[in-house]
Parts: C-alpha cells; structure tokens; sequence
C-alpha cells in the first residue's frame, strides 16, 4: 500500500501512444501517485518539463527524434526546469539490454533504468523512492 502523504506528481514519456496510456492509466490506481502530464518524445519532454513541475518522469531510452538519455542529460541540466523547483527525478526504461544503458543513464543523471516489463509494484516503488531521494 502507498504511504499517506503529498501526491507524487509523475510525467510519461514514450513514443507509443499505447505504452503512455497504459501506464497512465496503472499509476492513476495509486492514491499517492499523479500523472500530470505525457510526451511521445524526448524534445516533448524537455518542453513539458519547462512548464509542468514533476516530480518524477519515466521516460524510454529508444525513441525518435531526441532519446531518452540526450533528453535526461537535458532536463536535469536546463534553467528553466530548473526555475520550476527540483529537476525531476528520472526513471529510464528499456525493453532491452538494460546493463548497456546503466553507465550513460548515470551519466545523464538518470535516478534508475528499468526494464518495461517491471511488475506494477516495482515501479510504484521505483517512482516513490526516486520522488524521495534528496541526494548524497
């Protein structure tokens, strides 16, 4: 059961329609998790994040047009995130060779890669301990 307390407000990124609303629609079931915004790409996401405040975005690697790490590595370094509060924490998920992505996904400032096919209380737990972490 989720913890009781400020809604986590979350952000989906991927360039399946499908796979968004799927996930949308899985993360809405927790009380304590809020989807407040989705984007098929990770220029879309770059933008969304420049006027949403998020707390945690999942968002795939493998996408058109910017991918998941260029666009991590973008978020968690751009200004105007930045001015919206805490960049968000990133969750990268992959529905392959996850090991080949750790060490750039850490790189872009990724909080945790994952692979798509994660149980539904692996990613609620992923997404509320990335909302938590404070840093080092």
């Amino acid at each position: 059961m989720s913890p009781v307390g400020p809604q986590v407000r979350v952000a989906i990124v991927d360039d399946s329609k499908s796979q968004r609303e799927g996930w949308a629609l899985l993360l809405s079931s927790q009380p304590d998790l809020l989807v407040v915004g989705q984007a098929g790409d990770g220029a879309q996401a770059l933008a969304l994040a420049r006027r949403e405040p998020i707390d945690v975005l999942v968002m795939d690697i493998q996408m058109p047009r910017v991918n998941g790490l260029v666009a991590a590595g973008r978020i968690s370094a751009d200004a105007r995130v930045a001015e919206l509060g805490r960049p968000p924490r990133i969750v990268l998920v992959t529905a392959i060779d996850l090991d080949a992505y750790v060490p750039g996904a850490a790189m872009a400032g990724a909080y945790a890669v994952l692979y798509k096919d994660v149980d539904p209380e692996g990613l609620f737990e992923t997404i509320r301990e990335a909302a938590a972490y404070r840093g080092e």
